[in-house]
């Protein structure tokens, strides 16, 4: 799978979980220890406000702190719901996905930063589905995409304290399962 067919996969993945997020779950638990339902879709929101300043070329000091704190307001579901058609509305408007992004470790090839979204959105769908207790399997084709993309390089984002040391797995394990373990979560 390609990266754009990957993030838009991907980015279903996550809205499909969005739209189920009960008015009473807010402040439920998620396997990220330290976020609630809201403290997630609030990371997310904030992924793809930044997308668009981003894939224009706009540098860390031109964003400035305009989407730090809280995004979401008194309609999350909708405010999620605009920031992420913003952003892929900006994947699909690149010719092609070359150049470079400004980012916090630096700049990087525009690719990378497509890959990291794929894989922060495919990660987080399965945790939102943990934390409002909704079907937790992921699309196949993008599981197996995004295990090939990161599971040689899984030791460079380890470095990043991104995600917990990976868990170990039994080796006849599905690939989702396989995936989750690899990014320190509990299948």
């Amino acid at each position: 799978m390609d990266l754009l067919p990957a993030h838009r996969s991907a980015m279903r993945e996550f809205d499909s979980r969005v739209r189920q997020i009960d008015a009473n779950q807010w402040n439920d638990s998620t396997p990220c220890t330290e976020w609630t339902v809201r403290d997630l879709l609030n990371h997310l929101v904030g992924e793809q406000l930044w997308a668009p300043w981003l894939l224009r070329g706009a540098t860390l000091d031109e964003v400035g702190d305009r989407f730090d704190g809280d995004q979401l307001g008194s309609d999350p579901q909708a405010t999620w719901a605009e920031a992420s058609t913003a952003a892929r509305t900006a994947w699909d408007a690149l010719e092609a996905i070359r150049g470079e992004v400004h980012v916090t470790g630096g700049t990087i090839p525009t690719e990378d930063y497509g890959w990291q979204m794929i894989l922060d959105l495919t990660v987080h769908a399965w945790d939102l589905a943990r934390g409002i207790d909704t079907d937790e399997t992921l699309a196949s084709e993008l599981v197996e995409t995004v295990y090939e993309v990161f599971a040689p390089s899984i030791e460079s984002l380890q470095g990043l304290g991104i995600f917990a040391p990976p868990r170990r797995i039994d080796e006849n394990a599905d690939m989702q399962s396989r995936l989750l373990a690899l990014l320190g979560r509990a299948p």
